[in-house]
């Protein structure tokens, strides 16, 4: 089958169709700037990428199938025309993966508002560590495993970033509602994603319909330590195992240290010891991300003893590029890059810094780029996460003209939060600008003892990581 991806550059999209043309598949699809890392490697894998979207030329290419990615409206010229001609069937990418991969397979759907993509790539890797070939798909670039999609073997599982935001413009049901999930993990359940649900309620209904698809002989792996999960009810229609640092649970996190070293933690099964885990991975909440994935791919091997799964090689795992990914390490300066873009996961990756680079000067550049985080919705958590921070550098808000001056996320209220706490703080109209003061302030000679330099963003934040790091390397 000939299939066409519309959007082929995005990660989740790239992946995908990587699996298709591994599955034997004819591939191509097109994007607006054909850009790498992804384009480099879809070009390697014998994929034809077009830049822009023509009509003409999807006529003349004549697919038999398009894949319309989430990222695609109404007013694309190519949507436009397959919807006037209806010549060519049209799916979403999560409607694909079920069809051609999912509804054939034991499915590990990973969910929640924190920690999918590095909760995948622990389960598949743990898998593969253990001698089984699971398939995957991750929604980022993961270091461990060393890529991002793999089919693997048939009567292994398919391990997939099961995100809660919606498949297509014609389909708004969360993705993860296509993924036919055998063992559904329920990583932490928070409001986001401002722009598809209404409140805390709506996406606490979405997540419910993700447990009800579970078969009774499934498992739900639910962090028992999360109010807004324990709100969905018993689930009586299949098993939940339930993993986190509180007592009640099946699976227990305890003796939790981070130092500068590294962090160390147990992990017991039922009050006795699993094992105890000794990483360099940041965080309690990267140790829980161990342990929900841990639970999962045990449960996948044996569905009433998860310790079948040996562990040792979580103490190897070298985690996912752009999660807490360390770019300049020196002693005066390390300079780290991060998907952050919601309160919680900021505060959660500040703390954890405090606890590993003691005495260093925190300072924390934020981009305001995801569809919440460059609105006022989260705004006051915003505020008190980055007041963690000793320093605040806040870019421009991402697409700022498209939103009312009400609705916007306000730096200016944000930087006076965090100098009324006592932290330093600074915006810019622009990130060009940003990272002329960030460079300024940061790295002179003798600029102020150790210091960590933290870029949280969903984004590009307009390439300025890659230039702070370059001015940092040069001294």
């Amino acid at each position: 089958m000939k299939i066409y991806f519309m959007g082929i550059c995005g990660t989740a999209m790239g992946n995908a169709a990587l699996l298709a043309r591994a599955a034997g598949h004819e591939v191509l699809g097109a994007d607006t700037g054909v850009y790498p890392p992804m384009s480099t490697v879809l070009a390697d894998a014998g994929i034809t990428l077009h830049e822009g979207y023509d009509p003409v030329r999807l006529a003349k290419l004549a697919p038999d199938l398009v894949v319309i990615g989430n990222s695609m409206s109404r007013g694309n010229p190519e949507v436009e025309w397959l919807l006037d001609e209806r010549t060519l069937p049209f799916t979403s990418l999560p409607a694909l993966l079920h069809e051609t991969i999912l509804k054939a397979r034991k499915n590990i759907v990973v969910a929640g508002t924190h920690g999918k993509t590095t909760t995948t790539s622990l389960t598949a890797f743990l898998l593969r560590e253990n001698g089984r070939d699971p398939g995957f798909l991750i929604g980022g670039v993961p270091i461990d495993p060393p890529m991002g999609n793999h089919l693997g073997t048939a009567s292994d599982s398919f391990v997939i970033e099961g995100d809660e935001y919606d498949s297509a413009f014609f389909d708004k049901r969360s993705k993860f509602i296509h993924y036919a999930p055998h063992i559904a993990v329920l990583n932490n359940l928070e409001f986001d994603h401002a722009d598809i649900f209404r409140d805390l309620a709506d996406v606490q209904r979405t997540f419910s319909h993700l447990t009800r698809i579970v078969p009774h002989n499934g498992v739900v792996v639910m962090n028992g330590d999360d109010e807004n999960l324990k709100a969905l009810g018993p689930l009586p229609w299949t098993r939940v195992v339930r993993v986190g640092t509180g007592e009640a649970n099946d699976v227990r996190i305890v003796d939790f240290s981070e130092r500068p070293d590294g962090v160390s933690f147990k992990l017991l099964w039922r009050g006795t010891v699993w094992h105890e885990v000794k990483w360099t991975t940041p965080g309690l909440y990267n140790a829980r991300n161990a342990a929900m994935a841990a639970t999962a791919a045990g449960l996948s091997l044996d569905a009433t003893n998860p310790t079948v799964l040996k562990l040792e090689a979580l103490a190897r795992f070298r985690g996912v590029k752009r999660r807490q990914e360390v770019l300049v390490n020196t002693p005066a300066l390390t300079v780290i890059e991060d998907f952050g873009h919601h309160p919680t996961a900021l505060a959660e990756t500040l703390r954890s810094f405090r606890n590993r680079f003691p005495g260093a000067t925190l300072t924390a550049v934020f981009e305001p780029r995801s569809n919440t985080a460059r609105t006022n919705t989260l705004q006051a958590g915003f505020m008190t996460a980055l007041a963690l921070a000793d320093e605040v550098y806040l870019g421009a808000v991402n697409r700022a003209g498209t939103l009312k001056a009400e609705e916007r996320f306000d730096t200016e209220a944000v930087i006076t939060h965090v100098q009324a706490a006592g932290g330093k703080g600074m915006s810019a109209a622009t990130n060009a600008d940003l990272l002329v003061k960030l460079t300024s302030a940061t790295l002179p000679a003798g600029a102020g003892g150790a210091r960590v330099v933290v870029f949280f963003s969903n984004g590009s934040f307009d390439g300025i990581i890659a230039k702070y790091v370059t001015a940092a390397r040069a001294g």
